[in-house]
């Protein structure tokens, strides 16, 4: 009993300090990682993908500047926005790496973005390309990867937990093992995939909505989406076991989003924007899609 107590003393501390609101969503956020020390992470792991000798990055002029205009574009954006404290504190950094197979971008905690060239037949243009950069930066602004972490310390100490309550009461071996199985799969399925989800929406909501202050039209984040359900030949596990919404529930979210990011679209100064240069050799496959 002592111990349950404790494990939910602790729980409710965590919860209490790290609180924080979502500035575009309202959404309630649990952060108990320091952002300085998620930068750390986000920097190291960066240096780690450019150190991988399997890695080679793009010096092409037609693949490196239409990334890089995007990016300054993105990220002049993210000065102006409700993430401004963020965004100027980042310490940006962006590379392009040469790999056509690979459908694939990332921004990571302190402002380290990577696009893989294999990305440009779904991004189409400068403004799809915006829209995905957008979404990436989103996730670092938001403190994504800090969530995920802070929910899965919460929902270890819950497993504990429970698992020390039942040894308490009686409960034999083969019980509690079956159902610590049974609660380790619904943290799983009913905790940490939907919140995965909220924040992909999040990403693309908001990052909707910097693309737009940026110059670049918003509609074509709804034409990338479109391209990644033709892309995937429909091979999508059920939403509900996934840690992505749908191309589906993208696009009508997408869509549902599109006059408010339009209002700011006709405000901002327009970006020039080109069609991003062809890639060669094979198809790039459907499991390399944007995460």
């Amino acid at each position: 009993m002592v111990f349950r107590r404790s494990i939910g003393l602790l729980l409710w501390i965590l919860a209490l300090t790290g609180c924080v609101t979502n500035p575009y969503t309202g959404r309630w956020q649990l952060l108990m990682v320091p952002q300085s020390y998620e930068a750390q992470l986000g920097a190291q792991a960066y240096r780690d993908v450019l150190r991988d000798p399997q890695i080679r990055l793009s010096h092409d002029r037609d693949e490196v500047e239409p990334v890089k205009r995007a990016a300054a574009r993105i990220i002049d954006a993210a000065k102006r926005s409700k993430y401004s404290e963020a965004a100027k504190e980042f310490q940006w950094d962006v590379s392009v790496i040469k790999n056509d197979r690979t459908q694939n971008a990332f921004a990571l905690p302190g402002g380290k973005i990577a696009v893989y060239t294999g990305i440009f037949p779904m991004a189409g243009n400068e403004s799809g390309l915006a829209a995905i950069m957008g979404h990436e930066v989103v996730h670092a602004l938001a403190r994504h990867g800090a969530e995920r972490m802070s929910q899965g310390v919460l929902a270890q100490a819950g497993l504990i937990g429970a698992s020390v309550a039942m040894q308490t009461q009686g409960f034999s071996p083969l019980t509690s093992q079956a159902a610590m199985s049974a609660l380790g799969l619904g943290t799983q399925v009913g905790i940490l995939l939907p919140y995965s989800r909220a924040h992909e929406s999040e990403a693309d909501y908001i990052g909707l909505l910097l693309a737009a202050e940026a110059g670049y039209d918003p509609r074509e984040a709804v034409r990338v989406w479109e391209r990644m359900k033709a892309a995937s030949g429909g091979r999508q596990p059920p939403e509900f076991l996934s840690t992505h919404p749908g191309h589906d529930t993208r696009i009508a979210r997408l869509t549902e989003h599109l006059p408010e990011a339009l209002a700011l679209y006709e405000q901002a100064d327009k970006a020039p924007v080109a069609q991003l240069p062809s890639i060669g050799g094979p198809s790039p496959t459907a499991s390399s899609m944007l995460p």
